[in-house]
């Protein structure tokens, strides 16, 4: 099962679907109010989140299943295998959230929502009345590209100075294989989390490519399928 970003929705992985789709079952849900699943009632975070998965995983009928998380996907996964190792055989985090307390300025300040709401009140008020441009350009599509599930979660995973939920002391609690993949000019969520990782989780192998960053799975789908592949046996 893969479990996509905040930034996306399953789509965002339709390239790698389609090369590890040749030797396993790929699962790829929408995380609640992501694309075409609908929002969770209120407010919610990475726990409610991981028991979306299991409902999920339950619903198809599995027992046991590899779990592979981007960035938010990726806090997920690992909050699910802390959670239910039982459930889950191998782990893979890309560039994932919950390994430290850094991530960039510029998703700390978007995921800030009085913050957000004024940017997108002010911009819509100068696009007021210019009906080609609306009509014609969809500006919203410019100055509203997250999603109220994004934003919402947003708002619960960071504040203005840090990640809010930090798992980074029960990394030596993981129980099974795992495997960080991660860029190293990753400007979202800082390669050396992952090296720390590395370190403390008992069974980790880590992959860094040096000329990539935060959606190393998009840019290098063949590499990293075939490490995917290598990894999951």
């Amino acid at each position: 099962m893969v479990i996509h970003g905040g930034g996306g929705d399953a789509r965002t992985w339709h390239q790698n679907i389609a090369a590890l789709a040749e030797k396993y079952t790929v699962y790829a849900p929408d995380l609640p109010g992501y694309g075409g699943s609908q929002p969770l009632d209120g407010s919610y975070f990475i726990p409610e989140l991981s028991e979306f998965v299991e409902a999920f995983a339950k619903s198809l009928g599995l027992e046991k299943f590899h779990l592979m998380g981007h960035s938010l996907g990726g806090g997920v996964a690992l909050n699910y295998a802390l959670k239910s190792p039982h459930r889950v055989r191998k782990l893979v985090l890309v560039s994932s959230l919950c390994l430290g307390r850094e991530i960039a300025f510029w998703v700390r300040l978007l995921c800030s929502p009085a913050l957000y709401r004024a940017l997108v009140g002010m911009t819509m008020a100068v696009l007021h009345g210019v009906r080609w441009v609306v009509e014609q350009l969809n500006p919203a599509g410019f100055i509203m590209p997250l999603s109220p599930a994004a934003m919402t979660l947003g708002g619960s995973i960071t504040t203005f100075k840090a990640q809010t939920l930090v798992l980074d002391g029960r990394l030596p609690e993981v129980a099974v294989p795992t495997l960080l993949v991660w860029g190293a000019r990753d400007q979202i969520v800082p390669v050396h989390q992952a090296y720390r990782a590395a370190k403390v989780i008992p069974d980790c192998q880590l992959k860094v490519f040096e000329n990539r960053g935060h959606n190393v799975h998009r840019d290098e789908v063949k590499q990293f399928s075939s490490i995917i592949t290598r990894f999951l046996g």
